[in-house]
Order: C-alpha cells, then structure tokens, then sequence
C-alpha cells in the first residue's frame, strides 16, 4: 500500500502497544493508518502474536513504512550506559549483535518491507583506534541485508551530523542510509538539527518527527517535549525536509510519559503537523 509524501505516521512503541490488534485500535483513535513498526525486541517492545506477528501486521489495515530493531542490553538510563551499550559499538557484543541484524532483516522480509532502522551506537570519531573495526561490523551488517534486498537506516543524534556523514560516505554501501531525528540531536545535545538535515540530505530516507530541549548539564539527557514545545524547530525542519526532496511520511515518535499521556501527545503532534502542512502549503 503506497505511502504518499509527508503523510502522517506513528511509531508503533510510542503507544506501547503489545498486539496487532491494539495498534489498529489507537490508529483509529488517531485517524491515521502509517506506522513505524517495532520488530520485537526488549527495547521496542514484544508481540503478543510472537512469531506470527509479521502475518498479523501485514493482514492489518496499517500501512508500514519501516521496522525498526533494538538490541537486548541496550541501556538508555544516561548518555553514558547507552554509549556503552548501544548499537554495534561493544566490540564483545558484535557477534551476537550482527546476528541480530540479520534476524531484523528477516523480520523486516516478513512484514513485507524494505527498510530497516536502528541506531549505529556511538560512532567513533576519525582518528581513532576503534574507527575501523567498528566501520568494518557497520559494512558488515549493510551486506547482509543489502543480499536480501533490505536498506538499512541508522538513527541521527549519537554523533555530529558530520561525523555520520564522513562515516556513510567512507563504507560506500549503496543500502546504507539515514532515519533523521531532530530531537535526538538535542537529546544527546550533538549539534544543529536543521543544519544536520541540510548536511545529511542525499541519505534521509526515514525521519521521526520528535521535539526536544538540550541538556542544561553536559553528560546528562536532555528533555523529550510535546511537537512544538522544544528546541528542534519542527516547521522548519519539515520545510527543509521539503526542500531537499524528501518523499518519506512524518513519523511522530513519543518515549516520555504512560500510555495515555503519549496517546494525548501523539494526537496534539498530529494536529500540530496538520497546521504546520497546512502553514507551508504541503
């Protein structure tokens, strides 16, 4: 089912769902039918339907943009413990983490797609020791799912816009791309969204549409707000989005708050984009 440029979408780990059947219910409740959609994991939550949830999904009246993978042991309690245990980076964990990949790459064949979106880890700067092992696993995992015809996308924000611009354009993997967050670039207070998505133009292929103020103490997270309520400029991060030619859906994503508060958020974001559409006549 064809997706259209900037329609609106959520990530199904927003509303903490735990069942197919659940994320269709708050999908109507939101009049919207485009999802991000969590492979099943301990970060993105599991499924009820377990190994049945690809069929599940796929029968569903949703339309999936992307999956989206965690990693088992990813801790996001400061800056820090995610910086050592996010993504590919523990050299101890790429064994098993790879694996992971290419199970996510199954899971994203089975829900009928062909992106797959997780989060790199910290990426170590130019210079270092560690930079080429770590892009050796990076071009590792894109040629595993490169053979099965699956892009991947890392997530923006735990590294300067340029350093995963360097780091893109030296592994050279034709299926290796971009899902652009702007909060996560104030969250881990890692530059200029805007001028990320400028710099990062030629590899968005995904974006979460997600608002956020900069840490007030270096080291510490900074606070995740409601769509137009922090720092990450969200009518001028959607007109650069259409400034580049972007032809992606605008995924809200929400991981502050229950249940129910992200429900109410997620239903402000979507009137709240509809206005700024409406503002720079998309």
């Amino acid at each position: 089912m064809t997706i259209q440029p900037f329609e609106i979408g959520v990530c199904s780990w927003s509303l903490q769902v735990k069942s197919v059947p659940e994320l269709e219910a708050f999908c109507r409740e939101l009049h919207l039918d485009v999802v991000q959609i969590a492979c099943g994991d301990p970060h993105h939550a599991s499924w009820e339907e377990g190994e049945d949830m690809p069929a599940a999904a796929r029968k569903s009246g949703l339309r999936m943009s992307a999956a989206m993978l965690g990693f088992p042991g990813e801790d996001y309690t400061t800056p820090a413990t995610i910086q050592k245990t996010g993504g590919l980076g523990d050299p101890a964990l790429r064994p098993e983490r790879i694996e992971r990949v290419r199970w996510g790459v199954e899971r994203t064949i089975q829900l009928g797609l062909t992106d797959l979106c997780f989060h790199a880890g910290f990426i170590p700067p130019v210079g270092a020791p560690e930079r080429s092992a770590f892009l050796e696993t990076l071009a590792q995992a894109a040629s595993i799912a490169q053979v099965k015809g699956v892009h991947i996308c890392f997530e923006t924000g735990q590294e300067p816009a340029e350093l995963l611009k360097r780091t893109l354009e030296e592994i050279k993997a034709p299926n290796i791309h971009v899902n652009f967050d702007p909060a996560n670039m104030l969250l881990y207070d890692m530059g200029d969204p805007i001028k990320a998505v400028e710099l990062l133009a030629p590899f968005i292929r995904s974006v979460h549409v997600k608002d956020a103020k900069r840490p007030r103490i270096k080291g510490e997270w900074g606070e995740e707000v409601p769509l137009g309520q922090g720092q990450a400029n969200i009518p001028m991060f959607v007109r650069k989005l259409k400034e580049i030619g972007f032809a992606g859906p605008l995924v809200i994503e929400r991981e502050a708050g229950d249940q129910k508060g992200r429900l109410r958020d997620v239903a402000h974001g979507v009137r709240y984009l509809k206005e700024v559409l409406s503002g720079i006549g998309s």
